[in-house]
């Protein structure tokens, strides 16, 4: 059971971007991985921990997967609600899976943030020649101007989690792994539950998880 988080041998299966509806369609997966050898039925009993210090935003993130799981009629426990005061240490996680008899974990561990300056193109607009019309001229026709606005260098931050999913089988291995990305995180809403829909569309992709009912 002390291999339940450590990293087993996986396949790389490329680069994704898998846009998610709503506020959080700037999210996306990168650097999938997954063990080709996981022939396991899928996962109904799992475990979901997150990685942070606060509180509110372990819970957030914590509910957010447990509830796309249960979608796909997995039994999900959210970490908190057995370990308020913080996430569990291996030897916590182990005595639990034990005791409960959940079959699957997910990790989710923020990593990070970057920031890289990115040029936004200039565009020109035409705006009316308030100078030329005058305020009684500007009531029977306009005039416009093409106003040329230069392009500039802008400044973007990027967040990014890591989210494992191990199977506690044969003493736990880690059966897929994931990278999410998402652009500007501070202005989007929904972060946790847009990711968490595209990690589950990935898990029911590799029979790890069965598709919603």
């Amino acid at each position: 059971m002390n291999s339940l988080l450590k990293i087993g041998a996986l396949t790389v299966i490329g680069c994704v971007t898998s846009l998610v509806c709503g506020c959080a369609s700037s999210s996306s997966l990168v650097e999938m991985r997954y063990d080709s050898s996981f022939k396991a039925p899928p996962l109904s009993k799992m475990l979901v921990i997150a990685i942070r210090k606060d509180a509110i935003k372990r819970r957030v993130w914590e509910d957010a997967f447990a509830g796309e799981l249960e979608k796909h009629g997995v039994a999900a426990t959210s970490s908190s609600t057995l370990f308020p005061y913080g996430p569990p240490d291996t030897n916590q996680v182990i005595e639990t899976v034990q005791s409960n008899g959940f079959d699957g974990i997910v990790v989710i561990l923020r990593l990070p943030m970057e920031s890289s300056p990115h040029y936004v193109k200039g565009y020109i607009s035409m705006e009316p020649d308030k100078v030329y019309n005058g305020p009684y001229l500007q009531r029977y026709w306009n005039t416009y101007l093409a106003v040329k606005h230069p392009g500039y260098v802008d400044t973007q931050t990027v967040g990014f989690s890591s989210i494992d999913v191990t199977s506690t089988e044969n003493g736990g291995r880690l059966i897929w792994n994931a990278t999410s990305r998402t652009p500007d995180p501070a202005t989007v809403t929904d972060i946790q539950h847009g990711i968490a829909r595209l990690v589950m569309r990935e898990l029911v992709r590799q029979n790890i998880i069965k598709p919603k009912k």
